[in-house]
């Protein structure tokens, strides 16, 4: 049953075995799957994925099998249906972008509910109802100062909630080009203990020759404390939506932190736009891989160096307003800004690497200026480059 699947998923790259397929068989006639395309996606990743890094070929080898395959819609799957379709993109010039509107959750929710209820089919290019390509807050490739994007891709980066599914792509492991060059750049972070400190338990070789000939040649042993490097490393980096242009960029960035071997400590967590009351295990954003960001921190003391990767472009409501996250799940109760300031007392050697070029860093040069300028004023920022990262490993690695 699937074999089809079976050899898909090895022309796509996922090295899945005959033994991992057969497991796959049994767990399906137990009804792990529950009889549902979805439940089968996950289910069958379980069991045949064996490194995150293979989780971009499952997916494309997933639609490429399954496509045009239906499963019952539920109530935003009827919206994305309305959505088809659509109009052409409707691009807004600066003059006409309003840089931040307030807007109410609570409203936003009752209203789209209402949308869902009395809407009976495809509207484009409308003010109201869920379309494409208009100024109706409900959809995409169009323009609402304060909208929830459902579905599409964003375009005038102007949505504070985003209703249908999130594509969150983890970081390859596998990249090579400009991995070399991170990875001599990173080592200037070591930090070894000094002659001072610890036992002493490592033999000395030069003294012990030293000692043993002033001696007159009877055998003495002398003893010296090791160089361990004590440096401890949090990387903490922002997965999905606007971090997606520069996905290769940050996964040559983790691939040389994930061979780094100089480190005492390294450990590595993730985050969408935004840490709020959650941080992740996983570039998958989600519930079942979130750690209470309190629990972050009591957790990892504040000797590690903190090192987050984002491009802290967002809506401001993300960082300035209750209930700001931009996903429709997230009941953040506390504005961003409020958690990244609790971040920057916790750890006070934290640095942010940002893939936007720093010319874009202005105002009214680049969408997400404004939220840059209020991140950069927690975080030393620095230029996702190899100059940029070396000046962020300087920063790291001041005293106290």
């Amino acid at each position: 049953m699937f074999v089809n699947f079976f050899y898909e998923l090895k022309r796509t790259g996922v090295p899945v075995s005959l033994t991992e397929w057969m497991t796959l068989m049994e767990a399906l006639s137990k009804g792990l799957a529950f009889s549902s395309l979805s439940g089968f996606y996950h289910l069958a990743r379980a069991v045949l994925v064996k490194s995150e890094s293979h989780f971009d070929s499952y997916d494309i080898a997933f639609q490429n099998y399954f496509k045009g395959i239906e499963t019952p819609v539920d109530v935003l799957e009827q919206a994305m249906e309305w959505l088809k379709d659509a109009l052409p993109p409707y691009m807004i010039s600066p003059e006409e972008r309003k840089l931040f509107q307030e807007w109410d959750l609570d409203k936003l929710r009752r209203e789209l509910d209402e949308r869902l209820r009395t809407q009976d089919g495809q509207h484009h290019g409308g003010s109201k109802w869920i379309g494409t390509g208009g100024r109706s807050p409900f959809g995409y490739g169009g323009y609402h100062p304060a909208g929830v994007r459902i579905g599409g891709e964003s375009l005038n980066h102007s949505a504070v909630k985003v209703a249908a599914e999130r594509r969150y792509r983890g970081y390859r492991g596998d990249e090579t080009l400009g991995v070399r060059q991170f990875e001599v750049a990173l080592r200037k972070l070591r930090q070894l203990t000094s002659r001072t400190e610890g036992e002493k338990d490592v033999l000395d070789l030069d003294g012990t020759i030293d000692a043993t000939c002033r001696n007159a040649g009877r055998l003495e042993l002398v003893w010296d404390r090791s160089r361990k490097n004590t440096m401890k490393v949090v990387v903490v980096m922002d997965s999905g939506g606007s971090m997606d242009p520069y996905i290769d960029l940050c996964s040559q960035l983790f691939s040389a932190v994930n061979r780094s071997t100089h480190f005492k400590d390294l450990k590595f967590y993730y985050f969408h736009n935004c840490i709020y009351a959650n941080i992740y295990t996983h570039p998958a954003c989600v519930s079942r891989y979130a750690v209470n960001t309190y629990d972050f921190m009591r957790d990892l003391d504040p000797e590690y160096r903190l090192i987050i990767v984002g491009d802290a472009s967002m809506a401001p409501s993300e960082l300035t307003m209750v209930g700001g996250a931009i996903d429709w799940a997230e009941m953040d109760n506390e504005p961003g800004l409020l958690w990244l300031e609790r971040i920057t007392k916790h750890f006070p050697h934290a640095v942010w690497l940002n893939p936007i070029p720093v010319q874009w860093w202005e105002p009214r040069l680049y969408y997400g200026a404004y939220t840059i300028s209020l991140v950069r004023k927690l975080f030393p920022m620095f230029e996702l480059t190899l100059d940029g990262l070396e000046q962020a490993i300087k920063s790291l690695k001041a005293r106290f």
